[in-house]
């Protein structure tokens, strides 16, 4: 059985679900027509995930016609303290939900409402339906307690291979239709995720006191890989940024907070990276039925169709914009010793020295 460490609230930001409810039951009201009776109920906050951005869950139930209906719904909340990345995205991860739901390869939430006043929640919003299902939380990791734990190995290589083919769907929605993603850094999509992370630590490291992670950025461009096929990047690509439903397949592919036009590989590099993190890099046996790190390759490429050559340069790419995001982490939150003192772009390094 698993150990019984319980998830917690790790939003940025917590509010009265009480005032929310009744702001939101008014908002609601207005948007879906004849309507009576709304009535907003079983408000609560994600456990174990949700770091960056406010995300409440909630039902809404009103009379329509003389029937009841009922409808689960989310409402995320633009971030306006203790942000953790420097670019604002928030519209865009909303059009890149609304894409991803219109093209149908990826499975996500349907997003329904965006609201750009700020007087109603004290910042933007979009609300979106909930999909039913569970999700493999990385406090405490999900290797090692959880639900997952207690799953058999059948139903959890059910789950990788529908997570990854997820995963590798992303890259069937063409960048053409994804131009609301365009950042800084010139017209091609791998420039402009290297920039984002060039911007991301000048914010984090105003004064240039970290050399050692600046160094290690510059030995990244140094190295840049000959592979860079183009593709939507989710962001955030981990299995804990998936519903699983009950049938063991992903139902919905959450947390678009950082999408860009960078390149298929950030995805796959990234997702590589969190699994590593989540078993090896903390002493924990990956768990029987989960892929291997080569099973994960072949099966994304087999659905994706593209190469996955060069992979061990996104893999390092990861891990430094893993290390920036901890410094970021570091500012925002009381940090154990072991993680305050550690030498940003270390670890990176050592990934360099293996290709």
């Amino acid at each position: 059985m698993s150990n019984t460490s319980s998830p917690a609230i790790v939003a940025p930001n917590v509010r009265d679900l009480g005032d929310l409810s009744a702001i939101l039951a008014d908002w609601l009201g207005q948007r879906i027509d004849g309507v009576n009776d709304l009535r907003i109920h079983n408000l609560s906050y994600p456990l174990g995930a949700g770091m960056s951005h406010e995300t409440i869950l909630f039902d809404a139930t009103w009379h329509e016609g003389g029937t009841e209906k009922t409808q689960g719904l989310v409402v995320r909340i633009k971030p306006t303290t203790k942000t953790v990345y420097p670019d604002d995205l928030f519209v865009p991860q909303y059009q890149i939900m609304q894409l991803m739901h219109d093209h149908g390869a990826v499975r996500v939430a349907k997003p329904l409402w965006f609201e750009s006043d700020p007087s109603i929640l004290g910042a933007a919003f979009f609300v979106m339906e909930k999909v039913q299902g569970r999700v493999t939380v990385s406090y405490p990791p999900y290797s090692k307690s959880g639900w997952l734990v207690d799953t058999s190995p059948a139903d959890r290589r059910a789950l990788w291979e529908s997570a990854v083919s997820q995963l590798a769907a992303i890259q069937l929605v063409p960048v053409a239709q994804a131009p609301f993603l365009e950042l800084p850094g010139g017209p091609d999509g791998f420039d402009q995720e290297v920039n984002r992370w060039q911007r991301f630590i000048a914010w984090v490291d105003p004064k240039g006191e970290r050399t050692f992670l600046r160094d290690t950025f510059e030995r990244m461009l140094a190295m840049k890989p000959a592979n860079r096929p183009e593709g939507i990047v989710w962001g955030d690509s981990r299995i804990g940024n998936m519903m699983i439903g009950p049938d063991f397949k992903v139902s919905a592919v959450m947390d678009w907070e950082q999408p860009g036009l960078g390149g298929a590989l950030h995805d796959l590099g990234w997702w590589l990276q969190c699994d590593h993190n989540q078993t090896i890099a903390q002493g924990i046996t990956p768990l029987e039925g989960m892929g291997s790190r080569e099973e994960t390759i072949a099966l994304w490429s087999e659905v994706s169709g593209k190469s996955a050559a060069d992979i061990e340069w996104y893999e390092a790419f990861a891990c430094l914009k893993m290390e920036v995001l901890a410094v970021r982490m570091i500012e925002l939150r009381e940090m154990p010793d072991s993680v305050k003192n550690a030498e940003a772009g270390r670890r990176t390094a050592a990934l360099l020295d293996r290709i």
